[in-house]
């Protein structure tokens, strides 16, 4: 499925169900705020996003456990849903995605490029899980993230 068709799924599913949804993302570096931005209509149902990078912001903005996020240098599964959650009560909408991880092989990462992703609708976790990164440059590892969070989304809004 396109992207675009993916954008216009989660454009009616919004409309149709006056719902709203709000991104926390790390890795993907506001990737997922500039994809829910450029769908039309976005302003009626796209409550915004923030970008924390590190655990200071994560932990001050989106209430990050900050013990667990620091001994897994801000990646992990349980930080993504914390995000997710807690986007939803910073931005008031039924909807959350988090997303945390590298785009980058380093140390910390085992020099791999993975990341960790939280779909929450009305505080319940519908989706998470760990994407596998790509042999690719940054930025096209930030794209697959998104373009595949995207498509999750889209998936579970045809299952509701």
């Amino acid at each position: 499925m396109a992207v675009d068709l993916i954008s216009k799924k989660i454009r009616q599913y919004m409309l149709d169900k006056e719902e709203t949804i709000s991104v926390a993302e790390s890795v993907t570096s506001g990737g997922l705020q500039l994809k829910f931005s450029a769908i039309p209509d976005a302003e009626k149902f796209f409550q915004g996003g923030i970008t924390a990078y590190n655990i200071g912001q994560k932990y001050r903005h989106l209430a990050v456990e900050p013990i667990h996020a620091q001994a897994k240098n801000c990646v992990s599964q349980q930080v993504a849903n914390q995000m997710a959650l807690e986007v939803c009560n910073l931005f008031q909408s039924n909807w959350g995605i988090g997303i945390t991880g590298y785009a980058t092989p380093v140390e910390e990462s085992g020099n791999k490029t993975f990341c960790f992703f939280a779909v929450v609708h009305y505080k319940k976790i519908l989706s998470s899980g760990k994407i596998e990164g790509l042999d690719k440059n940054p930025k096209q590892v930030q794209e697959y993230y998104c373009n595949y969070v995207f498509k999750e989304l889209s998936e579970i809004l045809r299952g509701l």
